[in-house]
């Protein structure tokens, strides 16, 4: 089966041939045909597996030869980096159409994207919450939408994105194709999506989640606080130009690239706490070689396509099987290899095993050959979570101390009483005793440094005490 037994608009195939792209995938296979005539689809599919031409093609087809201006096609996406993924996939697919795209998302300028929304450009792709804020304002209108997909729907509706959809939905005409693609779904979010789809079409729901089949798999036992070294000890050994590592946490993200670079290693960070420009230059340095390791948290690294990348290592054990399919999905991709590496300490063997267990096979444990497994770290990676809040409580502690001390001593001084003494008894206020305090004396409102001159006094009259 070819592309042109689809029957898509020549255009189309023109493109797709120039790409290299003659065999479609299995979901496109099972999508391209159904989304052709009209049903609303769920769809899931391993990453790298072409879902994402899947709902494009159809969709495109469909929109060639219909009226310009007006917005018809809207993609939701959970992340930056994947709606701009999305638009160069959906620019070089439709390169001999006039079709035009634009890309809505935050941390940059609004006014280009308030530009195409005039302009009526015929797809949008959008994060929710930059979305939102453009259709609080008169010139975003969504009225013309026929097509609507939800690309990574898993992570939108249980990461919290469920409320903006839903505001989003209302502008949304009731009359539309909508559309469910991601990597995996698990069974509450088919559940939810059964609820905004019309009799949807399901593809590979049953399918437990699996790797592209030309990854390889390993799993490098270690200590907790021994991991920031096996993992440069590796990468002193791997052949990998690109390596792109996963961290729990941004905190970790940062910790670990630090570190790296400390160490030599040319190395960038993506992250929910970079900016748009930084997530930018990253990435752009990543693709085009100037850095050898992209450290990245699971969020930020929705959307990474990177050309014949080597080594996917996760840093830190992933929490269930459907991130790790994530993961190591950004190599491998489009029937090409990779290498998969995980570094597990003790406390994560268990999490690892129920990983092993979703997927079907088991990881093959590997140690690095003349590595010091004994030799404790000069310094630690992380300082542990409950000594941090531990920390964290004192500090706050010792501040709200400090502000209740001020607070005191300024309401003293300007009611004009004093502290009580240390057996208890307190000094009676001016109004109670007629007696006004020296440092109080010949004071009416006074400037501030005849304030501070007052709090000089109290304080050495309280300590004469």
């Amino acid at each position: 089966m070819s592309f042109s037994s689809f029957g898509l608009h020549p255009h189309l195939l023109k493109a797709l041939q120039e790409k290299g792209f003659d065999q479609p995938t299995p979901i496109q296979r099972l999508a391209i045909p159904r989304l052709l005539q009209g049903h609303d689809v769920m769809a899931t599919a391993v990453t790298g597996s072409g879902k994402t031409a899947a709902f494009l093609l159809p969709i495109l087809h469909q929109l060639i030869g219909k009226a310009r201006g007006v917005t018809r096609a809207l993609v939701l996406a959970p992340t930056r980096e994947l709606a701009v993924q999305i638009v160069d996939h959906l620019q070089d697919i439709a390169l001999y159409t006039p079709l035009k795209s634009a890309a809505v998302y935050g941390g940059v300028s609004p006014v280009p994207q308030e530009r195409a929304f005039r302009k009526g450009v015929d797809v949008l792709v959008a994060t929710p919450g930059r979305l939102l804020d453009h259709l609080r304002n008169k010139y975003a209108r969504l009225d013309g939408i026929s097509h609507l997909v939800l690309d990574e729907a898993d992570r939108m509706l249980d990461m919290g994105f469920l409320p903006d959809i839903r505001r989003i939905l209302g502008y949304l005409p009731e009359r539309r194709q909508t559309l469910f693609f991601s990597a995996t779904l698990p069974p509450p979010i088919v559940t939810l999506a059964r609820e905004m789809l019309k009799n949807p079409l399901s593809f590979n729901i049953s399918t437990k989640p699996t790797p592209a089949v030309g990854i390889t798999h390993v799993a490098y036992p270690v200590a907790h606080e021994l991991k920031s070294t096996l993992f440069l000890a590796l990468l002193k050994q791997s052949m990998s130009k690109s390596v792109l590592a996963f961290t729990r946490t941004r905190h970790r993200a940062n910790r670990l690239a630090d570190f790296l670079e400390k160490h030599g290693v040319a190395c960038a960070r993506i992250h929910g706490n970079r900016t748009q420009g930084q997530r930018t230059e990253a990435m752009n340095g990543f693709k085009r070689g100037m850095f050898r390791v992209l450290v990245a948290t699971d969020i930020a690294a929705r959307g990474i396509d990177v050309q014949n990348l080597g080594l996917v290592c996760n840093f830190d054990v992933p929490p269930v099987a459907e991130d790790y399919v994530h993961r190591v999905g950004r190599t491998g991709r489009a029937n090409a290899t990779g290498d998969a590496c995980t570094l597990v300490s003790p406390s994560e063997e268990k999490t690892l095993r129920s990983i092993e267990q979703s997927l079907g096979r088991c990881m093959p444990r590997h140690k690095i050959p003349g590595f010091d497994y004994k030799n404790k770290p000069l310094e630690r990676f992380e300082i542990p979570l409950d000594e941090r809040i531990a920390t964290l409580r004192t500090r706050r502690k010792g501040e709200h101390a400090r502000r209740k001390g001020k607070a005191e001593v300024k309401g003293h001084i300007q009611t004009g009483r004093r502290f009580a003494g240390q057996g208890g008894q307190g000094i009676h206020s001016t109004s109670q005793t007629g007696i006004t305090p020296r440092y109080l004396r010949d004071r009416a409102e006074e400037p501030s440094k005849q304030k501070r001159t007052a709090y000089r006094q109290f304080y050495a009259e309280r300590g004469s005490r």
